[in-house]
């Protein structure tokens, strides 16, 4: 469960559990890592709301890597035993021509790169997002009406935004109320969740941006205002060739304002992910 949200976290891609660092600090500068080619936007609160990603059990013998295979079969692993593997464990290899060839350089016998073929697991072409956001305190309108989450792929920079007004003002299937208070203050969350699939077709390091603004129509990180990139959180992960599981999540976190009790300010996000 994701706890209350504070401060910026970000948990990195890894095939073991999510290890949390810090995002990068301060506003982003003008040289952002998006493209600033096409860009593509969707709009989050529209995904279907009536199934949450199911809740994964972490497996014991996680797949084999390229890198993995290559190593055992360089120590000398008999071909049939590698095979076996692959069957038991699969594979989350390059089952590319590329990635095979890369293999057979290596030393891979013919009958293990045959395995790899065939039990290979499929390569990623989305990634799953839950969205959690939680509202603390009593209030009825957000300051900055638009959440955007932005993530960079190749040419491309993909647009992801919710109108909290319009979030606020329906009712959600996966709504629920969280009491954290204490002895001296009264404290009522108000956590919306919703999911939907991320299209993701380039591997490796990718850069994500969180940001709340009071613009409609954004459709790149260098739109946002000068205070807009300040309240904002930049974030990378790893994202693999292939997986038994490609979830994320991103939590955003709003809190009833000092002076006009009515509005809601965005307090900053948390951004994980993590593959199996």
């Amino acid at each position: 469960m994701i706890a209350q949200l504070l401060a910026a976290t970000l948990a990195l891609a890894t095939t073991q559990a999510p290890v949390r660092v810090s995002p990068a600090g301060g506003a982003p500068q003008l040289s952002l890592p998006f493209p600033s080619g096409d860009t593509q936007t969707y709009n989050i609160i529209q995904w279907d709301p009536n199934q949450l990603p199911r809740i994964y059990e972490r497996s014991d013998q996680l797949p084999l890597t390229d890198e993995e295979l290559t190593k055992l079969s360089q120590a000398g692993f008999e071909p049939a035993q590698l095979v076996k593997m692959i069957e038991e464990r699969r594979c989350a290899c390059d089952a590319s021509a590329d990635g095979l060839i890369k293999l057979k350089k290596a030393g891979v016998n013919a009958s293990v790169l045959a395995a790899v073929s065939r039990h290979g697991l499929a390569p990623n072409r989305e990634l799953e997002l839950l969205v959690t956001m939680d509202f603390t305190g009593e209030s009825r309108v957000a300051r900055e009406t638009f959440l955007y989450f932005f993530v960079d792929d190749g040419d491309l920079t993909r647009v992801f935004t919710a109108n909290i007004s319009e979030l606020l003002q329906r009712r959600n299937r996966h709504e629920t109320s969280v009491d954290r208070s204490d002895i001296l203050v009264a404290r009522t969350v108000r956590r919306v969740q919703f999911a939907g699939r991320v299209p993701l077709k380039t591997y490796g390091k990718h850069s994500v941006m969180v940001a709340a603004s009071a613009s409609p129509t954004l459709t790149h990180p260098s739109q946002l205002n000068e205070q807009e990139r300040a309240k904002s959180q930049t974030y990378t992960f790893d994202y693999p060739r292939s997986s038994l599981m490609n979830l994320c999540r991103l939590t955003a976190g709003y809190r009833r304002d000092a002076v006009l009790a009515y509005k809601w300010n965005f307090e900053g996000s948390r951004f994980e992910c993590e593959w199996n």
